[in-house]
């Protein structure tokens, strides 16, 4: 009874902090500061004094676990709905590139340089990709709230899928070396739109169901369900099949920033051990972690950019920079299973945790909001040649 009072009311932190901010900070913003600051608040000074709960204690049962997984193919389905015609364009290719290589390599050097010998390859391989990915459901979720201009959105959404195609299915290579079936399940699985097609099924609804009960299964048998959702779509996409909501849009917005955005942060921000970690916690391993990502994955989308649209203004190759930093539940998510395969530990999880918080953070803390309609109209301008 008392982890379900727990549960509802960081869910109502979230509501609160919403209706509070209005207008004046986006939804993920202030999902972010609920799950940076009040969701650890309410656990030390409440939770673990008065109510003699630990954290483990409150990702324990496995309704949570279920309702995990259902969120996160919610989030996913709802996101890569609005991408699904995706063309592999030069443009987005030129950004692509750039922008994952270079955090990439640096990931790999810095896991090298920090952690200790006995994590092995795959740890490193891991960190490397952490340092590369950007969240598609934050970045749409920004780029909406803000205002910018559709071409744009969409060219920065193409981007960042390919990046993130190429990180999962990176690991998913690295880690099938001794288990392939770990890759090659969910890619035969997202053929599924095919085996439909050729048996004359056309009804988007049939499609949609089948992409969600596959994510759920998917997540549950431990394999890698987002290059299935990746897959899937690209599927769909091939044979310009609509992919149908099972819920009016509004009302699925509704459920995602109510419940499904609320859950996935605070189910990754419950993974740190609060005491365990401040006890091993020092500036010298904190900082590289911290600023080494956000200045690599800045430097290579810039770099990205600067190849796909040479024309465009140093303000704008800067702002989608920063919008291309952003982490956020993408990489929660990651940092979930690389804790849970144990290539990293609590203080590698901790501080790549934070260092996800700021990068999501750090496009509203400089004001991209604020001038939001002057950017707009420049990126628009500026890509029109690409």
């Amino acid at each position: 009874m008392l982890i379900a009072a727990f549960w509802l009311l960081a869910l109502l932190l979230y509501a609160s902090l919403a209706l509070l901010a209005g207008k004046r900070l986006i939804p993920i913003v202030a999902q972010l500061l609920v799950a940076s600051l009040a969701i650890p608040t309410l656990l030390l000074v409440w939770v673990e004094p008065h109510w003699q709960l630990s954290a483990a204690e409150l990702l324990a049962p496995q309704w949570l676990q279920g309702l995990y997984n259902l969120c996160f193919a919610l989030l996913l389905g709802y996101i890569l709905s609005d991408v699904i015609d995706l063309k592999v364009s030069s443009a987005s290719l030129r950004i692509a590139i750039p922008s994952f290589a270079l955090p990439m390599l640096t990931g790999v050097a810095c896991a090298y340089w920090l952690l200790p010998g006995e994590w092995g390859w795959l740890s490193a391989v891991g960190i490397g990709l952490l340092f590369s990915i950007t969240a598609i459901p934050v970045l749409y979720l920004f780029l909406q709230s803000i205002g910018y201009p559709p071409a744009a959105t969409k060219r920065l959404l193409h981007a960042a899928i390919l990046m993130d195609f190429m990180c999962w299915s990176l690991f998913g290579l690295a880690q099938g070396s001794s288990n392939p079936a770990t890759l090659l399940w969910p890619l035969l699985a997202a053929t599924l739109p095919l085996l439909l097609r050729a048996l004359g099924v056309r009804h988007g609804l049939v499609y949609s169901l089948c992409f969600f009960a596959l994510m759920l299964l998917l997540q549950q048998l431990h394999l890698n369900a987002l290059v299935f959702g990746i897959a899937y779509m690209l599927c769909l996409g091939a044979l310009k099949q609509p992919f149908v909501l099972p819920l009016p849009e509004p009302q699925w917005k509704l459920l995602l920033n109510g419940l499904a955005v609320p859950l996935i942060l605070t189910y990754g921000v419950l993974r740190v051990d609060f005491h365990g970690v401040s006890q091993g916690l020092s500036w010298a391993y904190l900082l590289p972690l911290l600023v080494l990502p956000v200045l690599s994955k800045v430097l290579g989308s810039w770099l990205g950019l600067h190849w796909a649209a040479p024309a465009a203004s140093a303000r704008v190759k800067w702002r989608e920079s920063l919008l291309l930093n952003i982490r956020g539940l993408t990489e929660i998510v990651f940092l979930n299973l690389l804790l849970q395969l144990q290539l990293i530990d609590a203080l590698v999880y901790f501080s790549l945790l934070l260092m996800s918080l700021f990068s999501t953070l750090l496009p509203a803390l400089l004001g991209t909001r604020s001038a939001n309609y002057k950017i707009a109209n420049e990126a628009k301008s500026s890509h029109e040649v690409t």
